[in-house]
């Protein structure tokens, strides 16, 4: 069986590489130049490092390697599309037909355009579902009453902000919105807006309402938690099952370590 790999940066390529091989996959790696791990070559059959923009290579170098299916994963820094980018003619001529340019149309132009070549696109998590986050808190501190209440504001709002493709993650405290997330990141989000709330911020990410769950779909970990507390932030509330958390257990111990209450929640 071979599967293809769009990789960007962060853990997940790896983390899918090494149960890919474990599950009988030969792993075809695309990986980008500033972006993806130099480890990712360590676990895969063969890796093609790309600039952002060559489509062309992409395509020829996973129909080379007969790859007929394909997950895309990792982060691209956002900064980098106005920067770092090579366009080949075949990106030029499919993205200048783009009326917008943001996160879910940029991606799922991408992915129609692999599955018009004969590159079918699966979810990102379909071997590694054990990665989507449990309904429920996991930590020993549970959220305060006015916590709750700021989470339910911000529930509603970063869907709506969702919605409109700003972002996936909004900072609340006292009913007031502290900070959006934009093309900074969800880190710089918290940083922005933590240290408004007096330690009495919340920090929520959701899932798009219109999200294209195989690629793109929130995710958190150790060092979220780390910049929480850094920021004076003590609650997180993702979307149980369609938020992909990595060292689970290594997130939740720091968390209670630092009294930050996490919170999965169903829609």
């Amino acid at each position: 069986m071979r599967i293809g790999l769009i990789a960007g940066s962060g853990q997940f390529p790896i983390i899918f590489t090494k149960a890919a091989k474990k599950k009988g996959y030969a792993v075809y790696a695309v990986a980008y130049v500033n972006e993806t791990a130099r480890e990712i070559e360590n676990y895969v059959e063969e890796v093609q490092w790309l600039y952002l923009g060559q489509l062309k290579r992409l395509i020829r170098f996973f129909k080379q390697n007969a790859v007929a299916e394909a997950v895309m994963m990792g982060a691209i820094r956002k900064t980098r599309m106005f920067t770092d980018v090579r366009p080949d003619m075949k990106a030029i001529a499919v993205f200048s037909r783009m009326r917008h340019t943001n996160d879910d149309n940029l991606l799922s132009t991408f992915a129609r355009v692999l599955e018009e070549e004969g590159i079918t696109i699966k979810a990102s998590t379909f071997l590694v579902p054990e990665l989507l986050a449990p309904e429920g808190c996991w930590t020993k501190r549970k959220p305060s009453r006015a916590e709750q209440t700021d989470i339910d504001l911000g529930w509603r709002l970063a869907k709506e902000i969702g919605r409109l493709d700003i972002g996936q993650c909004v900072v609340v405290a006292g009913g007031s919105i502290l900070a959006v997330e934009a093309i900074d990141g969800t880190d710089a989000t918290i940083r922005r807006g933590g240290p408004l709330g007096n330690g009495n911020a919340v920090v929520v990410k959701v899932c798009k309402p219109n999200q294209d769950t195989r690629f793109d779909i929130p995710a958190i970990g150790v060092d979220t938690i780390r910049t929480m507390h850094e920021a004076g932030v003590r609650t997180l509330t993702v979307e149980a099952g369609k938020a992909i958390v990595f060292d689970r257990d290594e997130m939740v111990d720091l968390a209670n370590r630092f009294d930050i209450s996490i919170l999965a929640k169903g829609d």
